[in-house]
Parts: C-alpha cells; sequence; structure tokens
C-alpha cells in the first residue's frame, strides 16, 4: 500500500467552510519560509454572456485594476513589494488567482484578495484602458498556429455547447464589452460561496483559519444563477489544413475523450500515458524513422476533454503518409487493444508521482486547487483508488469506444518559410526623452504596517558539497518534506567551442542518442527498469533522475548506466542523424530561428563562434566514431556538477554517488569552454517577416562592457527592477500597458555568461504601435540615468528583491537550478547571500551610476518578428 504523503493526506490538512460558503485549505509545507494562497473562483468562460465569450477572462483583467480601499497602483506596488508572483488564470470553468510571498505576509494576501471579491471598481475608463492591452493579448495568441489549431479543434470537438468558444475571448466581444457588463457578471458569480481557496506552505493552519475567518467572514454569500449544463457530441470526421511558422510539419489525429468529473477519467488518463510511453507504438515511429518526433496531449475540461496524437514530419515531407501512419497506430490499439504491462507502467507512475507535489509550495497548492475545483474530488489523494482500480480490459474498452475515425478530426500543420531579414539603418539618440519620474504611491495602512520595515538580510545556510577524486562536483540540500529525491547534474558543454569543423550538429546527435539505451539494456529495456522503480530520468550533456525515496539507489544507478555507458547504437546513429539534418534544414528557414540569428548577428563580431551554424551538409558528415569520440572527450567528471535535492541526507548521497559515478575518468587534456570577450555592439534595426503572426514580436537589445563578477551587476539588477523586472509595478509595464495600451506585455533582463553580458527590452504589440513602445521604452531607459530612482521606488525595489530571494528555493528543482546556474558562472555558492547584502546597502546614486556607466540608449540593436512594423 503507498503510504499517502503528509501534505496530501487529509489528517495533516486544516478545511473549514465560513458561514458565508467559502470553503478553505490549508496544507502545512516546510520547504521553504514562503507561503502560496490560490483563490478559485468556479465560474469561467463557460458561463459567459452569449455573444461575449471573453468576459470571463476580461473580467480576470479588471482584477488588477483596483477596488475599494485598494486602487490599482497601490495593488501593484504591494505585489512588486511582497517579493513573489501573483498572477490569474482563465478557463472554460474556473477563474484562479495567485499569489505566492513570504510566509510573514499571508494577511497582506488574504486582504487583497478578500477586497477583491466584493468592492472591484470596475470604471469605464479603467476597462479603457485594459481593454487595449488585452486585445494585445489576443493578437499575441492568434499569432500562433497551435494556438489557432486548438481554437477551431475545440469549436469542432464542443460544437453547441459554452466550450465550443477559446476562454480568451475574441477582439469583437472585447470592442462591444462595457463595464455595466463586467460589473453584472462579476456581481452573478464572484461571491465567498462560489469560491475556494487554498493555503500552502510555511504556515500555522490554525492561525492561518483564524485570518481568513477575520478577513473574509464579514463577506456576504449571493445567490448565484442557475449554471448551463454542458453536454459534448461526438464530432463528425473532418481534415483541417494549417500554415505554420514552425520548422517541422505535423500531422495530428484529435478525438473525444473523458472529462475530469467523468467515472472513466482515470481510465482515460492511464490510456494517455499509455499513448504517451516510449515503450508504446506510437512512440515507436521515432526510432523506426517514420516521424521525428511523437505526442500525445490528454486536454481534459470538467465535463468534457479531447485527445491529440501527432507526429512531426520535415519540411517539404510526406504529410499524407505520416498522417496514415497516425491512423495504423490509433485503429490497431482500437482493434487490438494495449499491453497490460504499459496499463500497470501507468497506473504505478501516476500514484508515485503524487509523492512530489509537497516539493513545490506552487505546484501543492496547485494540484490541490485541481482536485477540488476541476476535479470534484475531497483531495488530490482521492485519485489513487480511481487509478488502482483500472484494468487492462478498462483501457482497452475505452480505447476501442474512444479510436473511432468516424469521429476522429485530422490536421495538417505545414510549415512556411520566412522572408529573410531585412536590416535597416539603425537609430537611437535622435530624440531626448527626459521626463519628471511619476508620483510615489501610497500603501493602505494595513499593507504599510505589514511592508514598510525593510529587515536585513539573514545569510541562508551553505548546502553540502564535495568534490570527488575524479573532479566532479556534488552539491547536496536536504529537505524532507516528502519522500522523494531528485538528482539534476550538466557536464559543462560550450557546443560552439567543442564541435569539430565541419561536423556542427554533433552536440545535438550525441545529446539524442541517449534515449536509445545502454550498453546493458537496449532502448526498451531501459524504459522497462525505469518504469518499474519507477523513476524519472533523462541523460546527455543535462541529466536528471526523480524517484521515491526507497528508490533513490537503483534510480541514480540506471542514470549512471545511461550517461556513462550510453550504447549510442550504429543503426540508431543513422536514423537520429538523418532526422536531424532533416529537422534542421527547416529550422534554418523558420522566423523564430531567423529571429534568434538576427539578434544574434546584431550583438556580437561576424567570426564569433556562436555564429557557427548547423547545416544538413554538415550534420550528414558526421560519422559514428565522431560521435563516440566527442563523447569520449566532451563528457568528463572534471566538467561535471551533481545537484541532490530532497528526503536524503548528505552522506548518504555522497555514497550513492560515489559508487556510481566514481570510477569515472577523465581523457585527455580539460577543454576551454569561455567564449572570447566582444566589443560593445552598434546601433541596427532588422525585421524577420513572419506571415503566422498578426502581432509584432520586439528585441531591443545590447551587449555590456561588465562581467558577470562584477560587483556592479548587483546595481544594475536592483535598477531593472524598478525599470522592466518589477512585473506590474515596473516603469516599463506602467508607460507601455497600463497608460498606453501599446503592449500586452513587456519586460527587461539582464543576461549573464562567464565572458559576456547582454541587457534585453522585449515585448509584442500590434504593428503600428512597435515605434511608439520602442521609443517609449528608451525614454524610461534614459529616464533612469537621467534622474536617480526615487526613495520609493529604491525601497520597492530593495523589499522585491530581498523577499524573492527565500522564494527561490520554494521548490526543489529551482534550488538545483540555481546551484547549476551558479556553477555554470562560474560564481559561489552563496551569490544569493552576496545579493542580499548589495541590495540593502544599496542607494539610489549607485544605481544611477550604473546605469549610466554600462547601458547604453543610443546603442540598442532593434530586432522585430512578424508583419512590417510602424516606425
Amino acid at each position: 500500500m503507498t503510504p499517502i504523503p503528509p501534505a496530501l493526506n487529509s489528517a495533516q490538512v486544516v478545511r473549514a467552510t465560513l458561514p458565508n460558503g467559502l470553503k478553505v485549505v490549508i496544507i502545512p509545507d516546510r520547504l521553504a519560509p514562503v507561503v502560496t494562497t490560490q483563490v478559485n473562483y468556479l465560474v469561467g468562460s463557460a458561463e459567459a454572456p452569449e455573444g461575449f465569450p471573453g468576459t470571463a477572462h476580461a473580467l480576470e483583467h479588471m482584477m488588477f485594476r483596483g477596488s475599494k480601499g485598494l486602487d490599482k497602483d497601490q495593488l501593484a506596488a504591494i505585489g512588486t513589494q511582497l517579493g513573489g508572483g501573483y498572477n490569474a488564470f482563465t478557463t472554460e470553468d474556473v477563474t484562479r488567482y495567485f499569489y505566492t510571498a513570504p510566509a510573514r505576509d499571508l494577511p497582506v494576501l488574504l486582504r487583497i484578495e478578500a477586497l477583491r471579491m466584493r468592492g472591484l471598481t470596475l470604471s469605464d475608463k479603467d476597462w479603457e484602458k485594459e481593454r487595449g492591452a488585452i486585445e494585445q493579448e489576443v493578437s499575441r495568441d492568434l499569432s500562433s498556429p497551435a494556438y489557432r489549431y486548438m481554437e477551431q479543434l475545440q469549436s469542432l470537438v464542443f460544437s453547441g455547447t459554452p466550450y465550443a468558444h477559446d476562454a480568451l475571448g475574441t477582439r469583437p466581444s472585447f470592442d462591444k464589452t462595457n463595464a455595466a457588463l463586467l460589473r453584472k457578471f462579476y456581481d452573478q458569480w464572484y461571491a465567498p460561496n462560489n469560491a475556494v481557496l487554498i493555503i500552502a506552505g510555511d504556515v500555522n493552519p490554525v492561525t492561518a483559519l483564524e485570518q481568513v475567518r477575520d478577513i473574509f467572514g464579514p463577506l456576504e454569500k449571493r445567490t448565484l444563477p442557475e449554471r448551463q449544463k454542458i453536454t459534448p457530441k461526438q464530432p463528425s470526421a473532418q481534415t483541417l489544413t494549417f500554415p505554420t511558422d514552425y520548422p517541422v510539419g505535423l500531422a495530428t489525429l484529435a478525438f473525444p475523450m473523458p472529462g475530469r468529473t467523468a467515472q472513466d477519467f482515470a481510465t482515460a488518463d492511464i490510456l494517455s500515458d499509455v499513448l504517451s510511453s516510449q515503450r508504446g507504438a506510437l512512440y515507436d515511429l521515432v526510432p523506426q524513422g517514420k516521424a521525428l518526433e511523437t505526442g500525445f496531449e490528454y486536454s481534459p475540461k470538467k465535463y468534457g476533454g479531447f485527445g491529440i496524437a501527432l507526429a512531426a514530419f520535415p519540411k517539404g515531407g510526406d504529410s499524407a503518409k505520416i498522417l496514415a501512419e497516425l491512423r495504423n497506430v490509433l485503429n490497431n490499439i482500437q482493434k487490438n487493444g494495449v499491453p497490460a504491462e504499459l496499463v500497470e507502467a501507468a497506473k504505478k507512475r501516476e500514484i508515485a508521482q503524487l509523492q512530489f507535489a509537497a516539493n513545490s509550495v506552487e505546484g501543492l497548492a496547485g494540484i490541490w486547487s485541481d482536485a477540488l475545483t476541476f476535479n470534484d474530488q475531497d483531495s488530490p489523494w482521492a485519485a489513487v483508488k480511481a487509478y488502482q482500480d483500472v484494468t487492462p480490459e478498462a483501457v482497452n474498452k475505452l480505447a476501442a469506444s474512444l479510436l473511432n475515425s468516424a469521429h476522429t478530426v485530422a490536421a495538417i500543420l505545414t510549415p512556411e518559410s520566412s522572408g529573410k531579414a531585412v536590416s535597416e539603418k539603425g537609430f537611437g539618440g535622435a530624440e531626448s526623452f527626459a521626463s519628471p519620474p511619476d508620483k510615489p504611491v501610497k500603501l493602505p495602512d494595513w499593507a504599510e504596517q505589514a511592508l514598510s520595515a525593510l529587515e536585513a538580510p539573514v545569510d541562508e545556510p551553505a548546502p553540502s558539497v564535495k568534490i570527488l577524486s575524479n573532479g566532479l562536483k556534488l552539491i547536496v540540500w536536504p529537505a524532507h518534506v516528502s519522500h522523494t529525491v531528485q538528482l539534476s547534474g550538466m557536464v559543462e558543454h560550450t557546443p560552439s567551442l567543442q564541435q569539430p569543423k565541419g561536423k556542427e550538429g554533433i552536440s545535438a546527435v550525441t545529446n539524442a542518442l541517449f534515449s536509445f539505451g545502454t550498453m546493458q539494456h537496449d532502448r526498451l529495456a531501459f524504459q522497462k527498469a525505469l518504469d518499474d522503480v519507477p523513476a524519472w530520468e533523462d541523460a546527455g550533456s543535462s541529466f536528471y533522475v526523480q524517484t521515491q525515496t526507497r528508490d533513490f539507489e537503483k534510480g541514480v544507478a540506471l542514470l549512471a548506466e545511461n550517461e556513462l555507458h550510453p550504447a549510442f547504437p550504429e543503426k540508431a546513429f543513422r536514423i537520429i542523424q538523418a532526422q536531424t539534418a532533416q529537422t534542421q534544414a527547416g529550422v534554418l528557414l523558420s522566423p523564430g530561428y531567423l529571429f534568434s540569428r538576427a539578434i544574434k548577428k546584431a550583438l556580437v563580431p561576424h567570426d564569433d563562434p556562436t555564429l557557427r551554424e548547423a547545416t544538413p551538409a554538415s550534420i550528414m558528415s558526421i560519422t559514428h566514431e565522431d560521435v563516440l569520440s566527442y563523447y569520449q572527450h566532451a563528457w568528463r567528471p572534471d566538467l561535471t556538477t551533481i545537484v541532490i535535492t530532497g528526503d536524503i541526507t548528505p552522506e548518504k548521497a555522497r555514497e550513492v554517488v560515489e559508487r556510481e559515478f566514481g570510477a569515472w575518468k577523465n581523457v585527455g587534456p580539460r577543454p576551454d569552454l569561455d567564449l572570447p570577450a566582444i566589443p560593445l555592439n552598434k546601433s541596427s534595426r532588422a525585421t524577420v517577416p513572419d506571415k503566422s503572426n498578426l502581432q509584432d514580436e520586439v528585441i531591443l537589445a545590447q551587449t555590456l562592457g561588465l562581467q558577470v563578477r562584477n560587483p556592479d551587476r548587483y546595481m544594475l539588477s536592483l535598477g531593472n527592477q524598478v525599470l522592466g523586472d518589477g512585473g506590474f509595478s515596473s516603469l516599463l509595464y506602467k508607460e507601455l500597458r497600463v497608460k498606453t495600451g501599446y503592449v500586452y506585455s513587456v519586460g527587461s533582463h539582464f543576461s549573464w555568461g562567464r565572458t559576456r553580458a547582454n541587457y534585453s527590452i522585449n515585448y509584442g504589440s500590434d504593428p503600428d504601435k512597435v515605434g511608439k513602445a520602442a521609443n517609449l521604452a528608451l525614454k524610461s531607459l534614459q529616464n533612469m540615468q537621467t534622474y536617480p530612482v526615487t526613495a520609493e521606488e529604491l525601497a520597492l525595489a530593495k523589499a522585491s528583491l530581498l523577499r524573492s530571494i527565500p522564494l527561490q528555493r520554494a521548490s526543489l528543482s529551482d534550488i538545483a537550478d540555481e546551484y547549476l546556474s551558479l556553477e555554470e558562472l562560474g560564481l559561489p555558492l552563496d551569490t544569493g547571500n552576496r545579493a542580499a547584502r548589495a541590495y540593502y546597502k544599496a542607494t539610489a546614486a549607485d544605481v544611477q551610476k550604473a546605469f549610466k556607466k554600462w547601458l547604453r540608449v543610443d546603442g540598442m540593436a532593434e530586432v522585430v518578428k512578424g508583419p512590417q512594423p510602424t516606425w
């Protein structure tokens, strides 16, 4: 019998239903001093008024525009000062609002949600502003071929039901929407008796529940409207076609499947896992050389769903042939069923995977929210009994019913070439962007009292570090929040320096071959060994394995077998080589690749090693012996770092890693993996046409003269929190979205390497707003150099960054990623502590000086992908 994880055990969870109907679930998790709140309103686009499919989505946006006692600027400032993540999403059935912040700030999060639950402002003026932003979001999503495909597929599978319309909404419906319509929807559905509040993290459940009662208790319940009944019908068979900007084509077959509340949902979920298995017939098309890749996606709503089987084919390939292969696989499964051992493996994995829920505070809150709202379950663990009861016979019976060609919607997504990037005269420096900064924001008293004090940073404890005799570095961070352990690792790798000339692409081919088994187990036998544990594993230049605590040694042994003794079979090499070459032929012509290449060419010298380009010819020139030699010299223990997190002691971790990786030897001299330093780039402009996009994607970028170890990096990061990395309160967000509606999203980022650094501003906008948005972005950047940030802005940025440091450790995966990133950059593992001390001591003058010294308003390279923009 599988033990119930404490975080999923109802006995460890505090529940209550307030007199006003608000359902509350509080789940303790001591992984980090962090808390996540998720308010789930049991309403989505399915309840939208006729002709206004985006109403629920529009209201979600307006929930960030202010309420009585908390205007939009205060809300943005509080969100930034909390240092966490806050956002929302709308589905057909549920609208969810989520915050993650330091655990001590739980009362602030609760008060925000209570004020929004009954006191939303919803003015016409605010809606007019938000309309522009949400229409930019529509343009962005409609620029995605995958979104357009899913939108049309959903309209067919759910024809005649409220699910036929995607939750995003449409521009025509938003043009007709007004504040009065949104107010009516809000008054009908946004009530405590139509909401579920989930709290997860490092909190005292008894105290937290008292806070919930004090803050939400005064809100009144409301009489809810009658809900529409959703009964999907079987679609008729048909074939769709879509042009895309992808480097490869996709053939898909979609069919209806049960929803999350259906009695046979668990059976459908197991069927989905079996269809996705690397031991299954669908995946087998890849090693046979019939498909570049395959997959299966199950998209369940509350009362209905659909599944999509897909296979990728090369640009210019035979789409009809691959579609026929897909049909053959599904027809055979419908007729003959699936192997019983794959059903049992899928059941074992689904149940074991629940053990990992507590390894992320946000993930834990999410799995509880999903169970109680979408699945109508008492807890996530309630699914275990349903999975245990699934039989191979039930799976085969469901497959025979679902995989019916009479109700299958086929689609071909065909790649189209982009035009070449067009270079134009550079810009910048011609205009003066000077203007006074905005006025400071006065927080409500309750927020001011909770957030005003800037506490001196406390150093995070150090992990356990051990360097093996062969040079491999082992970092261990014990965290006993679940009965699981995960190992994450990397072999430091710079393909642009390590790949032999004329053999570009060898790194990709080598990495792809790890999935074809080991010297001890062939591909299928190795996957079976992983299923038997069960373990989640991947090998290559980046690698990982996740297991339950009791199976950790087995999982690491299999990972080491794959990483150190890969089979690299010659037959598989020939298939992977051909597939990689075919894929690369499409990549070289795809808008996405040309966009990234245009950015790179604008920033680095013409002979820079990062401009080396894999081509079909270079890939086909690689031999099997080349791969074996490349692996032998590039995969070295003295370039390898392993991070182990979870339910384990440092002593046990060292014992296991020494046993499995200690005999690994270095071959030849250690390579130099550091890219050469580069000069500052010049201003330039380029456009990459993309016929599939309605909206333009824009990057303004420049190289920097400082390296990652320069302490000015901390001042730049602090200033960028004010400018563009501070979420809804950042200057760029205020100027480009809130005030003007030019964009839906905007941000600015520093990218650091061992020897290089870049700065970029990125946004998406309609073509006629590209130039306006760029000018406004540069104006904001110049203001950072011309004026010192205000005391309020500096305090807000400091609070945000200092409070965000523990939040970055609210997931075992995030902890591992942080240590691996520091190792890759050559930085000490206590860099977070050093950054915190630098932020705490920083002055406005320090920030302004760093921005004046290192950033160049007239040195931006501007690259646009999409329709021809207006400058």
